[in-house]
């Protein structure tokens, strides 16, 4: 068994993914009966009270991804995740797209490909995981401007990447679902086999 802050991914019933829940949330989905089907690992065993009228012990398993029934908000094609920086992190490894070189959250900045004093915008497409060193030394310049070489293309996650880049600690069963539904194109893919 998990430590009980281990997040539960769910699903719709068709199986695609929409957001990480705590283990409290599952159950009263379970009670609810609003749980179509399970899938990966038990991650907990919880006992409920002693029924007087069978002195039975009521049980819940809680699964590491539970489908659910419900009207759940159709993602429109064009749908766009919510930025963030630790979303933003963890889409580019913590690394520094300038310098390479890994560093912790505390360390890390978003920049601007093309700065908003140069009418860039704040979307993903535009921004990027930076050292703070690196970041000062750009400025207000384009990577050109600065004569500096930007490592990697930014891009939009989808739906499925981002629930990806939400997760604390994914399980294996948990990556393995995930990547499922990346697009084939999808820089995360190779990294979600390394994980």
């Amino acid at each position: 068994m998990y430590e009980l802050s281990q997040q539960v991914l769910r699903t719709d019933v068709a199986g695609m993914p929409l957001e990480w829940i705590t283990y409290q949330e599952a159950v009263k989905l379970y009670h609810a009966e609003q749980v179509a089907y399970c899938l990966g690992t038990v991650l907990y065993r919880l006992h409920g009270g002693i029924n007087a009228l069978t002195g039975r012990r009521s049980v819940v398993d809680v699964n590491s991804i539970i489908a659910t029934y419900g009207s759940n908000r159709a993602l429109h094609p064009a749908y766009v995740p919510p930025l963030n920086n630790p979303a933003l992190f963890k889409r580019d490894a913590h690394l520094c797209l300038y310098c390479g070189q890994p560093f912790s959250r505390a360390d890390l900045s978003r920049d601007h490909v093309t700065p908003v004093s140069q009418d860039g915008e704040d979307c993903w497409t535009n921004v990027v995981t930076a050292c703070k060193r690196c970041n000062n030394h750009k400025a207000g310049r384009t990577p050109e401007e600065a004569g500096m070489e930007l490592l990697a293309v930014p891009f939009t996650p989808t739906h499925a990447e981002y629930v990806y880049l939400q997760g604390r600690r994914v399980l294996a069963d948990q990556m393995e679902f995930l990547r499922a539904h990346f697009p084939r194109s999808s820089p995360l893919r190779s990294r979600a086999l390394e994980a």
